[in-house]
């Protein structure tokens, strides 16, 4: 749906090419027939920007975790199911690897009625597991943390085990364009931190214009990366003391020379940013998966909570100067990236393969 699952598959893409095998990557909702990708990608995007109230909704109905009966994806993902057929056979594929959760749908459904030939690992991409992620027809699970392969291992009797979150290298090593970004923020703000708010591809977020306002009144840079939204840029720009930015191309840079990351959806971008060593704070979240997420990360002491904005300045204080919480905040995070995602994959599929 948004910029994150495509970043995550093209970074899986660029790996296993670099290594000598082929890959190749599919949009699940191009595989749908009549049209109902694009529409489902146009309600969830004018649900999340506009509605987000109608998205929260959506989410306790299908997609909430915990128990009890309640609809699934399944009748959805089986429409795609004989192009997915048709792209494995014509391609040779060994192996699928859904970085969806209506993927995972789609190839728990097809393994379970011995329909999809190759073994099927699902990359589990946020830090809260909901239960459209879960089908037990698939043949293993990959996921951040071992809380959450705990949560599938519990939930379907799917083999689930960790992985290191998908990156980019750059996000890892030093970043070259991190100096040019340092200059930029000394020039506009000089000897204020610089605080990155992320909004998604799509510029998403509750009460930005406050945020900023908040922080650039409290001594900090608020560096807003607003995506594909011109008209949420356009505003914050107007916005004295701040940095609107559209789509940034060198992501490594910006992070590696920021002070900490402000986000509302513990997605990639926040992943990105505890890869470059960055402190993450959530703070007002947006509904739904990303306020589980957020909260998640923080449970897992991988990021701080800002329910309001006092916690967020506070946290932001913590965080942005040299100590020991920073230093701890640091560690937690890159701790996360000790395996290669791609590598689990390629074994557990030899192994699926070899138990045939």
């Amino acid at each position: 749906m948004g910029a994150g699952h495509d970043t995550v598959a093209a970074e899986l893409a660029r790996r296993a090419r670099e290594r000598g095998d082929s890959a190749l990557v599919v949009d699940v909702l191009e595989l749908l027939p009549y049209g109902l990708g694009g529409a489902l990608r146009r309600f969830y995007h004018g649900s999340v920007r506009h509605f987000p109230w109608a998205y929260a909704v959506l989410y306790r109905l299908f997609l909430r975790p915990g128990p009890g009966r309640r609809p699934g994806g399944t009748p959805l993902a089986r429409l795609a199911g004989g192009r997915l057929l048709e792209l494995v056979a014509r391609t040779g594929a060994d192996v699928v690897v859904p970085v969806f959760h209506l993927g995972a749908q789609l190839t728990g459904h097809l393994r379970a009625r011995g329909l999809l030939p190759v073994p099927s690992v699902v990359l589990v991409i946020d830090f809260e597991i909901h239960r459209q992620w879960l089908h037990p027809g698939n043949d293993h699970c990959l996921c951040l943390t071992e809380d959450a392969a705990r949560a599938v291992r519990e939930g379907t009797g799917t083999a689930a085990g960790t992985c290191g979150p998908v990156v980019a290298p750059q996000f890892l090593a030093a970043a070259p364009g991190a100096a040019r970004w340092r200059e930029l923020f000394g020039r506009l703000a000089p000897g204020r931190p610089a605080a990155v708010l992320s909004a998604g591809a799509w510029g998403v977020g509750s009460q930005l214009e406050t945020t900023v306002r908040l922080l650039a009144g409290h001594g900090y840079l608020p560096v807003v990366l607003c995506g594909d939204n011109r008209r949420l840029r356009h505003r914050l720009a107007r916005t004295r003391g701040a940095l609107a930015l559209g789509w940034v191309r060198d992501m490594p840079g910006l992070l590696h020379a920021a002070d900490a990351l402000i986000d509302n959806a513990a997605g990639q971008t926040a992943v990105q940013a505890l890869a470059a060593g960055l402190p993450v704070v959530g703070h007002r979240p947006i509904p739904g998966h990303g306020a589980d997420g957020v909260r998640r990360m923080a449970r897992l002491g991988l990021s701080d909570f800002a329910g309001d904005e006092s916690a967020l300045l506070d946290a932001l204080g913590r965080l942005t100067a040299p100590g020991p919480r920073r230093r701890e905040r640091i560690a937690a995070g890159r701790a996360l990236f000790a395996d290669d995602a791609l590598a689990r994959v390629t074994d557990i599929a030899r192994t699926a393969r070899d138990r045939r």
